[in-house]
């Protein structure tokens, strides 16, 4: 179980990743609306992984995008996080809130069919 201290940091990198994430030019991330949707630092905090979601667009480019950026966005959370060490960032694809817009769907259609 993570503990208060790691869900208090696991929320500002949500916070900030959410910030910076608009300030990328790059246009694979930008072209696309991008959401980060959770955030998870390991217990030693030299790792986090940040998962997205990305409505329209594809995923895998904006992904690329988001790794070509990596050094940036360290640079940042580093600034704005004052923490010993910046942690590791890898990025994963959350295809969540797709499925839950497909079992929406689902569940409207046997609405409407009744």
């Amino acid at each position: 179980m993570p503990s208060y201290r790691l869900n208090r940091i696991n929320e500002e990198m949500l916070r900030e990743m959410s910030q910076i994430i608009r300030s990328i030019k790059d246009p694979r991330v930008n072209s696309g609306f991008v959401t980060i949707t959770h955030c998870d630092v390991s217990g030693d905090l030299k790792f986090a992984k940040i998962y997205f979601s990305v409505l329209n667009g594809d995923a895998a480019e904006v992904k690329k995008g988001l790794i070509s950026a990596k050094g940036y966005i360290r640079h940042e959370i580093a600034e704005r996080l004052n923490m010993r060490s910046t942690p590791e960032i890898t990025f994963v694809s959350d295809d969540s809130m797709e499925k839950g817009a497909k079992i929406s769907k689902i569940l409207n259609d046997i609405e409407i069919k009744e």
